[in-house]
């Protein structure tokens, strides 16, 4: 009982710093309010966790698991990837907040050799490689560039909500479902789902 007790109160502590990292990025997220929130106390927070960034640490590999299983990449549609990225953010925004809050204050630091978004970097990366392999990907483009440039495209919206607004109002076709199409047709333009016979022509 006293092991499911902590693992409560563990779980609503990942819980309420998930809406303050959202919120307040890492620098202006506060512990003693993600203590009230979570009904616990600041001591119990770092019980469970040595700093607000080791917090803000493990709240944001969770994320990125949450995302990576939501968009789950096949290296032979792009397109419906970045779709995919593209419904996802939509729905939930916090996420896209919560992980850019750590891209800007946390700039260069490189990430721990065993970090998981680095091992799911190299997979992915490693499928489009295989993809290029198989004809069904240009192999002209470098794998580590395809990515990066997918993700850029897939979360334009998502970076600039203001901009969202604006075409609520002023785009010739307002709605989500236009800027969705937009997304998935300029990637499809980038990268091009091709055959292995129209890959060995180039």
């Amino acid at each position: 009982m006293r092991s499911r007790t902590a693992a409560d109160t563990r779980d609503r502590i990942v819980m309420a710093a998930k809406a303050e990292f959202a919120q307040y990025g890492i620098a202006g997220a506060r512990v003693d309010r993600i203590a009230k929130e979570a009904r616990t106390s600041k001591e119990r927070v770092y019980a469970y966790f040595r700093s607000k960034e080791d917090l803000y640490a493990f709240v944001a590999r969770q994320e990125l698991a949450v995302v990576a299983a939501a968009s789950r990449m096949d290296p032979t549609d792009l397109p419906g990837y970045a779709g995919r990225i593209f419904d996802f953010f939509l729905s939930h925004p916090e996420h896209h907040r919560l992980v850019s809050w750590g891209r800007l204050e946390l700039g260069d630091n490189a990430p721990a050799p065993d970090d998981p978004l680095m091992a799911a970097v190299r997979e992915k990366t490693e499928q489009l490689r295989k993809a290029q392999e198989d004809g069904y990907l240009d192999p002209s483009w470098d794998p580590f560039d395809v990515l990066p440039l997918v993700h850029q495209i897939a979360t334009s919206w998502a970076a600039q909500p203001e901009l969202a607004h604006v075409a609520k109002e002023q785009a010739r076709t307002p709605d989500a479902a236009a800027r969705r199409a937009a997304i998935v047709r300029a990637v499809q333009l980038v990268f091009p789902a091709t055959t292995r016979d129209e890959t060995a022509s180039r």
